[in-house]
């Protein structure tokens, strides 16, 4: 791929309205990061470790975490750094790079968590066929999948992306380098780039949700048939924790990528990726091991204390 623009570097703006905070903003953001590596990272190694928590719902709980601390560090490390720099400068490949992995890594998510609502209906809907139906073959066919749909799909728009001419500004207005502020700088027209945005990404994340949503509207739909109501509510709690991460991920994630593109960014839109890029990740090792006894029993015995 290349790309002849005058641009050869980007300034990543941040929050221009917020610099009297810049401190308390790194050190929040870093505390945040720094949660979530080690949150991440410890599910990683408690899921390895205990021979009892490997199960599909864990394998996929193990590559989420894999892939939430890969995604996180590609925008905060960078983010942090420019909070203490008067130069937030960026290169241009370097730009594309960052944007490349970050749409790859998001796109992951989308179909890993679609994987996980359908392991939670067949756990839930159709108990007595889950460990055929679950088995290790389906579960690494649903991962690879995922992985490999995800890059693929960065791919389309990274290519549509850098074709763009970039021959004033430079300057993004946002934080980490992205689609619909990169569209903002480009010289001439972007319908096409928009059009991409929406068919493809709309198609790709509407595609995954949904797929959860039909997972979930059949859990539903079974547990109500449960007599039991302490039944009824341990199986609400098994899959209360994942409905939450899915609705915050997929809320913030369409409300900046299915909208039409505007040509400037008010602060609470610029707000709306520390969401999905600094706070869901962080939440992400909260919510699934809070209330999880299996997984607080593991963690206790791989520590020497269970």
């Amino acid at each position: 791929m290349s790309n002849d623009s005058a641009v050869k570097e980007f300034i990543l703006l941040g929050f221009p309205a917020l610099l009297s905070v810049q401190i308390s903003l790194f050190y929040t953001c870093f505390v945040f990061y720094l949660c979530t590596v080690t949150g991440n990272v410890l599910i990683i190694l408690v899921t390895s470790a205990s021979t009892e928590l490997h199960t599909p719902m864990y394998f996929f709980l193990s590559n989420l975490s894999f892939l939430e601390i890969f995604y996180t560090s590609v925008t905060i490390p960078n983010m942090l750094l420019n909070f203490l720099m008067k130069n937030n400068s960026i290169s241009f490949s370097g730009c594309l790079a960052q944007m490349y992995f970050f749409i790859a890594l998001g796109s992951i998510e989308c179909t890993l968590l679609a994987a996980m609502a359908f392991d939670r209906y067949i756990a839930i809907c159709n108990p007595l066929h889950y460990v055929t139906m679950m088995n290790t073959s389906t579960c690494i066919m649903l991962v690879c999948i995922s992985w490999i749909s995800g890059f693929i799909h960065s791919m389309v728009h990274t290519i549509s992306t850098v074709h763009l001419n970039f021959c004033s500004s430079n300057s993004v207005n946002q934080f980490f380098c992205d689609i619909p502020p990169l569209l903002k700088l480009a010289c001439g027209s972007t319908w096409f780039n928009e059009i991409i945005l929406f068919i493809v990404g709309g198609v790709y994340g509407l595609g995954s949700c949904v797929l959860t949503l039909i997972s979930y509207i059949h859990i539903i739909h079974t547990i109500l048939k449960i007599k039991s109501k302490e039944g009824q509510r341990k199986a609400f709690s098994t899959c209360a924790s994942h409905l939450i991460v899915v609705t915050l991920f997929y809320l913030t994630s369409f409300s900046v990528y299915l909208k039409p593109t505007s040509k400037n960014f008010s602060e609470e839109e610029k707000l709306v990726p520390v969401v999905y890029t600094v706070i869901t990740p962080t939440l992400n090792p909260i919510i699934y091991t809070l209330r999880n006894k299996e997984f607080k029993s593991a963690f206790w015995k791989m520590m020497g204390l269970g």
